[in-house]
Parts: C-alpha cells; sequence; structure tokens
C-alpha cells in the first residue's frame, strides 16, 4: 500500500512513514488505519524530532495523531490517551473549540488546526 523510497524513519519502538500525500484529518487517519497503522503521535522529544524529519523532507505541515476532547483546550492522543508530551507553538493553542485537529508545523511546534485542511499524512506502525 505504501510505497516508500526510503522514507522510514524510526523512533521509540516506532516506524514513521509518509507517502508524500496530503488529506484533511479524517483521510489521512483513515488512510494510515488501512495500511494497518495510525496517525502519528509524538510520545516524546525524539519522536517529535523522528516526525519533523518528514514533515521537514516534504516541507509541509502534517497532521498529528491528537485530537481536542470534549473539554475545549483539551486535547488527547487519538486513542483517547492524555498527551504526555506536548510541543505547542507560542500562545497554541487557541482555537476554543473550533480547531479540534493539530498540525504540526516545519519547526517541530504544534498548532490547533480545523480538522478539514489538507496536511501531510505521517503514519505509526
Amino acid at each position: 500500500v505504501l510505497a516508500l523510497n526510503g522514507k522510514l524513519r524510526e523512533a521509540g519502538g516506532k516506524i514513521l512513514a509518509s507517502n508524500g500525500k496530503k488529506a484533511d484529518f479524517a483521510s489521512a487517519l483513515e488512510f494510515c488505519e488501512e495500511a494497518g497503522g495510525t496517525l502519528a503521535r509524538p510520545m516524546n522529544e525524539e519522536e517529535n524530532k523522528a516526525i519533523l524529519g518528514i514533515v521537514k523532507q516534504y516541507n509541509q505541515y502534517a497532521y498529528l495523531g491528537i485530537k481536542e476532547g470534549e473539554t475545549s483546550g483539551q486535547f488527547k492522543y487519538i486513542n483517547g490517551m492524555p498527551l504526555s508530551y506536548t510541543k505547542w507553538h507560542q500562545y497554541e493553542p487557541n482555537g476554543k473549540g473550533t480547531e479540534k485537529c493539530v498540525e504540526m508545523y516545519t519547526d517541530g511546534s504544534w498548532n490547533d488546526k480545523k480538522c478539514n485542511v489538507d496536511r501531510l499524512t505521517i503514519c505509526e506502525f
């Protein structure tokens, strides 16, 4: 399913991969799940840097496997676990319930974003 061409990264026992395609959050998540993984979820600085490597390779912002929960401003991993690590950009998150997804900037910092914008898909396995 994934044509990888050396675009694999390994961090924290996870394999990270991107097909270089952009999609909205739901499509990106579905793609990763169909490939047998999930959207990349950085749980520490090492994993964030590995994801950033792919973001920089494509020079595109990417979705992370993090979403806002029922409580405005409270973000969780998409499996429902609380965040064990964060790298929010200054003054982020600021969507106050309207921006429920999270993207990574090309400097490795995070921003809350509307889920209907197309962003780079990075999966973890």
